[in-house]
């Protein structure tokens, strides 16, 4: 299902537009209280939700631990409601090639914010 399909049919079953950021604060010293606090916002706000966007940039900051619990919590995001990665990345085409191979297939997002000026 193409993104704007998969977003409309969320709208449409929640009969709203709202759109959760996920930005956790990579200051967190325990990452197991953080991720769990995450999971918690997924499921408590996932009836209300057209659409979660996680940045990318708050977990890249934790290191290896901060992205592999962003992989965690989109493994264990509703599959009904879109995920639209807020990367804000914009390259040449070779290295663009490799951003969009680790999101949409490495972690199965639906859609990806860019920044459209050239690195």
């Amino acid at each position: 299902m193409k993104f704007t399909e998969k977003l409309q049919a969320r709208i449409n079953a929640t009969r709203s537009a709202l759109c959760v950021g996920l930005d956790p604060r990579p200051q967190s010293e325990n990452l197991a209280e953080l991720e769990a606090w995450l999971n918690q916002v997924v499921e408590e706000t996932a009836p209300y939700t057209a659409a979660y966007k996680p940045n990318i940039a708050y977990f890249e900051a934790m290191g290896l631990p901060g992205l592999q619990m962003l992989e965690n919590l989109l493994k264990n995001m509703p599959k009904e409601i879109p995920v639209i990665l807020d990367a804000k990345r914009g390259d040449i085409g070779e290295t663009q090639k490799y951003y969009a191979q680790a999101y949409f297939e490495r972690m199965n997002v639906d859609a990806v914010t860019l920044n459209p000026f050239m690195g």
